[in-house]
């Protein structure tokens, strides 16, 4: 079995100071892909460089405290991948690919974050900039390779992936226009959804972040916005799922699904 885990750190300092690396130990992950790590790389070196037995590689941000993604495994990759645009969301570091290529397979384990535009219009109109390029990126790799893509996408892509998904049908994360590119990225570019897969009819068991605001978490006003997205060959060796939320790390709880396969 090959565990592996995405999750929204809210800050690397924060997620490892309430207790990240002891569940990681005691969950015995063969990978962690990790979103909004809000470091650089002077604050990774000498604390954050492994958890868990756990050696990261990472894509940081240009800005400091900002973004930034990591892929922590317990296996060498044969390369690693950093960014995936060469311009404005490189400078983000929104993008980390591991590749374990072997002369009978080619595989590659990605931590993307997707950017919210919740903030205002120019982070929304960034937010569509960056579904469309990433969208040929994703079709040009899975030509060439297979993929788990694990990440915060910032997209809940049904009703059922949202408390209130009535009054949120305008804002950010639930758009039509999100919406449809999470589906044409599940029909025509032929990834599967591997929670959903699992799960097909998960409603409030299935959510992955919830806002600070009011009483969110203690009422579970969630949406589901973390996301393994994978090719076909590899979605179909996934057994088991696990949202884990008897701790809070961030404002994102870990998804985790066990896949039957090894690298």
């Amino acid at each position: 079995m090959f565990k592996l885990t995405s999750l929204n750190l809210n800050g690397i300092r924060s997620a490892t100071s309430k207790g990240l690396e002891t569940w990681l130990e005691t969950m015995r992950v063969d990978c962690i892909c990790v979103q909004e790590v809000k470091a650089q790389a002077l604050d990774v070196s000498g604390r954050f460089e492994a958890l868990a037995g756990l050696h990261g590689h990472f894509h940081f941000a240009d800005k400091k405290g900002y973004s930034g993604v990591g892929v922590y495994t317990r296996h060498e990759p044969s390369d690693v991948v950093v960014g995936f645009d060469g311009g404005e969301f490189d400078a983000e570091g929104r993008w980390v690919e591991l590749r374990f290529d072997t002369p009978q397979r080619k595989l590659s384990l990605i931590s993307a974050y997707f950017p919210s535009g919740s903030s205002g219009d120019d982070r929304q109109a960034a937010k569509f900039r960056f579904l469309n390029a990433v969208y040929p990126h994703l079709m040009t790799l899975k030509g060439q390779r297979e993929f788990i893509l694990c990440g915060d996408i910032n997209i809940a892509h049904q009703n059922i992936d949202l408390k209130n998904w009535r009054s949120n049908q305008k804002n950010s994360g639930f758009t039509p226009e999100e919406r449809a590119w999470m589906t044409r990225l599940l029909t025509e570019a032929g990834l599967v959804d591997v929670y959903r897969q699992l799960q097909p009819e998960a409603t409030d068991t299935a959510y992955t972040w919830w806002s600070n605001r009011g009483q969110a978490y203690a009422n579970n006003v969630g949406w589901r916005l973390d996301y393994h997205l994978a090719t076909p060959a590899l979605a179909a060796h996934a057994q088991r799922e696990t949202i884990y939320k008897d701790q809070k790390f961030s404002d994102h709880a870990p998804l985790t699904v066990e896949y039957g396969f090894s690298l």
